[in-house]
């Protein structure tokens, strides 16, 4: 059996290089949103940092949400735990504290990824540079997932990692998609407008969905549709479904391993037969917000179950 330390290694190794990369797909959406240019920028900037859960902080060194002060805080700033540089830099310490259980690939990837992270951030980012930095953390962590995928044996610690890419990634769609529905809409009277339907395409476009979503639906982007193909399609890599399918797996990997079942077990798989049983009139019907709101703390404490189910000490 592997020893919790090293399986809370591995998992939030795996989570903060997700964080890392998600990050920088939100500051990507405030990018698209703030060319939109509904009412001021600040807005759609205001919008990410909410969506980061990181107001609080963000408010205590900075007085104005713009392109420069809010990618410098969710990119650069260490200062800030999830911020892309210092997400990198605990993904490497935990990297470095489970180097043995990883492959060489997959240790020298993220050590790559690390350095050259800290080069192309060492200095606050010209506006105009912000697209190419962008894409290069987005290139720099799929690295890491590739050679980890492509080199990693399917054992405990592939499913403890797994695990906390998985359950980053469910919490960065949620977010993001809460935000879109809660704060990002002017009002009411933009519901179907050119404006709204652009809005939904650039919060497709975040999750890397855009093209796959018009392979799906060939049609406008409709917010049911969009909703359902980031919360209920268990084919988009994103989605909540497909994550929670996935964290189910590797659980169910771990109970056949270790011959033991515990609470997270039955969290996980009522969690996903929500997610594979309700239509997406009904979660409208409950409350977009109110569903994402529940799921986000739900997917939190699944975490903490892990976490001591399986020793994380």
């Amino acid at each position: 059996m592997l020893l919790g330390r090293a399986a809370n290694g591995l998992y939030w190794m795996s989570r903060y290089i997700e964080r890392a990369e998600n990050m920088a797909r939100l500051v990507d959406t405030g990018l698209r949103l703030a060319l939109t240019q509904t009412s001021t920028s600040a807005d759609e900037w205001a919008s990410v940092v909410t969506s980061a859960g990181a107001r609080i902080a963000f408010a205590e060194r900075y007085s104005e949400f713009d392109a420069v002060t809010v990618s410098d805080f969710l990119l650069r700033d260490i200062t800030n735990p999830s911020s892309v540089m210092a997400s990198m830099e605990t993904a490497r310490n935990n990297a470095r504290m489970v180097r043995t259980a990883l492959t060489r690939e997959t240790w020298e990837s993220i050590n790559e990824a690390w350095m050259a992270l800290k080069r192309i951030l060492a200095d606050p980012i010209d506006e105009r540079e912000l697209p190419k930095v962008l894409d290069a953390i987005k290139r720099e962590t799929a690295l890491i997932r590739g050679a980890f995928q492509g080199t990693m044996l399917r054992n405990e610690i592939f499913d403890f990692a797994q695990m906390g890419t998985l359950i980053e990634r469910a919490d960065n769609t949620a977010r993001i998609l809460d935000v879109k529905y809660y704060v990002l809409l002017p009002s009411v009277a933009w519901v179907g407008s050119s404006l709204d339907n652009h809005q939904w395409e650039t919060i497709l476009r975040s999750v890397s969905a855009h093209r796959s979503y018009r392979w799906v639906y060939e049609a406008e982007y409709k917010p049911a549709n969009v909703a359902d193909y980031l919360i209920l399609d268990r084919r988009m890599p994103r989605s909540l479904a497909f994550c929670y399918r996935g964290i189910a797996e590797a659980l169910d990997y771990l109970a056949d391993a270790y011959g033991q079942r515990h609470a997270c077990h039955q969290l996980v798989h009522t969690k996903l037969t929500k997610l594979k049983t309700c239509a997406i009139k009904d979660i409208f019907e409950e409350g977009l917000h109110e569903f994402l709101t529940d799921f986000i703390r739900d997917n939190s404490a699944l975490g903490d179950q892990i976490a001591k189910d399986y020793r994380f000490y």
